[in-house]
């Protein structure tokens, strides 16, 4: 594997390690453009953003509650896929929400 292949895989593993390492991984990529990490920064993005609005919904006594705990195991089996596929150097979407992140963060 490529040098720059290899960077472009730490910075897609790095943007999946909290909202910090999210950022991290846009300011490094922002000049180097590795389409690899710029996949996965969008996947990762799209998880973060829908955590967001689950917390929102959590709000709401009961049912709120119920979605989100729901919310909550689905989002961490879609993480831990993102963070597989981003470890074994796959460019495959998250399933279940994945190709929307992908169509709506396209231009990013």
């Amino acid at each position: 594997m490529e040098n720059k292949e290899i960077q472009g895989k730490d910075i897609a593993l790095i943007s999946y390690l909290t909202v910090i390492g999210l950022v991290i991984a846009f300011v490094m990529n922002n000049d180097k453009k590795f389409e690899f990490a710029k996949f996965h920064i969008r996947q990762s993005l799209g998880l973060f953003l829908t955590a967001i609005a689950l917390s929102f919904i959590a709000i709401i006594p009961i049912l709120g509650w119920l979605v989100w705990i729901c919310g909550i195991f689905i989002l961490l089996y879609m993480w831990i896929k993102g963070l597989m596929n981003a470890i074994n150097g796959k460019e495959e979407v998250m399933p279940i929400l994945g190709e929307k992140y992908a169509e709506i963060f396209k231009n990013l």
